[in-house]
């Protein structure tokens, strides 16, 4: 019986994949046999002997010319671009309710200008071969306002509604975009918070399973969106949240 959901010889880029969430799921992805190209300014483990079918390529993805050369290359040796996810985030909280102009654009620019640009890009060589999945990580943020960031809660809402748009011209191409939201994952990004045990306790109480998330939680959705298994489904959100949004945060 065929495996529906068999990454092997996939090929997908993960941009934001020198650390974090990115940097995991680029790993475990490529244990999945699929080909796996991370994209980062930076990585953590440049030292880290990779395996054959991992392959990081440093790159600023607000380089529009940059991220597309590299698709070129990527589908110039393989002949398909399967799978991107974008990945990659920036988050500047604020101390105060006025918001800084240059995080602003910061944000922005790297959550959510650069992640519509990497899209296109990619959709350049996917509608070649009327197939590829398109897998935004966006985040709770995308559906409800937190404080003293409105650039982040602005920018993954944005993409949620990018990755929706897309879904709509694209889908004649046989091309999928999907929207796969965090909720509180222990990650380097939200370690502070996860050590301020009154803090993560709020947070705990918030999910209806009464923890935080791992990042191990997010693999099994990935590979969902990424595989054939998803064939029929475009267009969707997919909280990884521990039932946050579900919570109507009431105890009777």
């Amino acid at each position: 019986m065929t495996d529906i959901f068999s990454l092997k010889n996939k090929v997908i880029i993960i941009t934001g994949a020198g650390k974090g969430i990115g940097n995991y799921l680029a790993n475990k992805l490529s244990q999945e046999k699929a080909i796996v190209y991370a994209i980062d300014i930076t990585f953590t483990n440049n030292s880290k002997i990779l395996p054959s079918n991992l392959f990081q390529t440093k790159c600023d993805i607000t380089n529009k010319k940059k991220f597309h050369d590299i698709c070129k290359s990527i589908y110039r040796n393989h002949k398909k671009i399967d799978v991107l996810i974008n990945n990659a985030g920036l988050s500047f909280p604020s101390k105060s309710e006025i918001y800084d102009s240059v995080n602003w654009e910061k944000t922005l620019a790297v959550n959510l200008t650069a992640s519509y640009f990497c899209s296109l890009s990619a959709i350049d060589f996917m509608k070649i071969n009327n197939a590829g999945s398109i897998i935004n990580i966006t985040s709770l943020n995308a559906e409800q306002a937190f404080p003293k960031n409105p650039a982040y809660v602005a920018s993954k809402g944005g993409l949620k509604m990018l990755g929706k748009s897309l879904a709509k011209d694209w889908g004649k191409f046989g091309i999928r975009v999907n929207n796969l939201g965090p909720g509180y994952i222990k990650t380097d990004m939200t370690k502070k918070s996860f050590r301020n045990k009154k803090t993560r306790i709020e947070r705990e109480k918030q999910t209806l399973l009464g923890r935080w998330g791992e990042i191990d939680d997010l693999v099994g959705p990935c590979i969902f969106l990424a595989s054939n298994a998803s064939s029929y489904v475009t267009g969707q959100d997919i909280y990884v949240d521990g039932g946050w949004l579900a919570n109507g945060g009431i105890s009777i």
